[in-house]
């Protein structure tokens, strides 16, 4: 049987270290056959260490599947376009593209939402949700009849998460952005979709409190545990593949259930059990 990916090639933003969920579904993808270009965010000039590049070369160096490393700061045009320019030199047409790029500066992710900055607000719509529209319309001259483009949201987008706090309203804005974009390129039979995983030890999990929804989501959801980062690669890399090519416009949940539920479910037995 063919490998998932053989013959495909793509690119793959957000990888930030080996705990990335882009990582994971770019693991899946180069193990399937799949070659992919990566971006990373550039390190600042005072970094004489490099580290964000020294991250993700560390990840890649040795996979021959891997075909080039690219800086990209996704509030850049100038540095988005250099990206597909490289992409289309070294892949030629786009089989697939990941966006896994969100931010908020910590001081307004830590606050209530209601008090969130101007400033602060700008930033993070920019970053988590703009930067897919900008990213899609860069690359649309190059991505393949029958290409897929996935980006990564969260639960909060869809109801109040506390703590989530602006990212939240960021990931509502990224899956409305989700919808039209699939209707904006279904005509050229390119597809758009978003995954949802529950909360997973990552950089960007940890800022926002992933360590206390964790227990929450174990103690909820119907399966009775939380996903994993492995899980988040298969789920991602079907996405991507051929595998998922009359699905667009969805959001797909890798949550053990836990959005279904319309009450704390099992979790109520154990507050039954502590109020007597």
């Amino acid at each position: 049987m063919q490998r998932l990916f053989e013959n495909k090639k793509g690119l793959i933003t957000g990888v930030f270290n080996k705990q990335s969920i882009a990582w994971a579904i770019a693991e899946q993808i180069m193990a399937g056959g799949g070659i992919c270009g990566f971006s990373y965010m550039p390190d600042k000039p005072e970094d004489e260490r490099k580290k964000n590049l020294s991250r993700i070369t560390k990840l890649i160096e040795d996979n021959p599947q891997s075909a080039f490393i690219q800086p990209m700061d996704v509030t850049n045009d100038a540095h988005i376009a250099e990206l597909m320019r490289i992409a289309k030199e070294k892949l030629g047409g786009l089989d697939f593209l990941l966006h896994s790029i969100a931010f908020a500066p910590p001081e307004d992710l830590a606050r209530d939402t209601i008090e969130t900055s101007r400033a602060g607000f700008k930033l993070a719509m920019e970053i988590s949700a703009f930067s897919l529209i900008a990213l899609a319309n860069a690359a649309k001259d190059i991505l393949n009849p029958g290409a897929s483009v996935l980006t990564l949201t969260y639960y909060g987008g869809e109801r109040p998460v506390p703590g989530y706090n602006i990212m939240g309203v960021c990931k509502a804005a990224l899956d409305s952005i989700v919808k039209y974009l699939a209707f904006d390129l279904g005509a050229r039979h390119v597809r758009v979709n978003a995954l949802s995983p529950g909360p997973l030890q990552t950089v960007s999990g940890r800022g926002a409190g992933v360590d206390e929804m964790l227990s929450l989501y174990e103690a909820i959801a119907p399966l009775g545990r939380n996903v994993t980062h492995e899980e988040a690669g298969k789920c991602g890399a079907f996405l991507l593949s051929e595998m998922s090519a009359g699905i667009t416009g969805e959001i797909l949940h890798l949550d053990g259930g836990y959005n279904i539920m319309g009450s704390p479910g099992r979790m109520l037995d154990r507050f039954k059990t502590a109020t007597g």
